[in-house]
């Protein structure tokens, strides 16, 4: 069965908003490296990996299901911040915003009776809860090294091991 026209519509604007945050978390990396920071660089790179995986997993999905995949103009994103603190508040504000709105998609997959949608976003609805959690420990950890250098620099070592591999779904 195709897809109905508002799910399609909203799952086009989700499509659009996983393009916006993969290029947000694409301009934080290299703000992150530019301040010397590459280990949280490279922590914010994954981030747009993820993103990446999540735009093209939709993608897929708006295909397989007859649906028409119309991709928009992306938003300016910000490319400056005051300091590692104020990316990291940043991006949490950002993981809420998503899990609102991957919650609008699933509400209207719920509302169009929309069985199979609401089992492909019920990953994307785990992911979030996993997605703000680690956000917010690691915000945290920053509030807590305050201006202390050697705590940025051991957190920042820690990112650097960050890795992305793609997940089974």
């Amino acid at each position: 069965m195709a897809l109905k026209k508002r799910v399609e519509n909203k799952l086009n604007a989700q499509i659009n908003a996983e393009a916006w945050s993969a290029y947000l978390y694409l301009s934080m990396s290299n703000y992150l490296a530019a301040e010397g920071l590459n280990g949280f660089a490279t922590w914010m790179r994954v981030q747009y990996e993820e993103e990446t995986f999540h735009l093209m997993h939709m993608i897929d999905y708006v295909n397989e299901r007859g649906g028409r995949v119309l991709l928009q103009p992306i938003a300016e994103v910000p490319t400056v911040w005051d300091n590692l603190l104020h990316v990291f508040e940043d991006t949490l504000k950002h993981e809420e915003q998503v899990s609102e709105l991957i919650n609008e998609c699933m509400d209207v997959a719920i509302e169009e009776r929309d069985h199979a949608t609401q089992s492909f976003l019920k990953f994307y609805v785990d992911e979030q809860v996993e997605e703000e959690a680690t956000v917010s420990d690691l915000l945290n950890n920053i509030k807590m090294t305050g201006s202390n250098g050697n705590g940025v620099f051991f957190l920042d070592k820690e990112c650097a091991t960050r890795t992305f591999t793609a997940p089974i779904v």
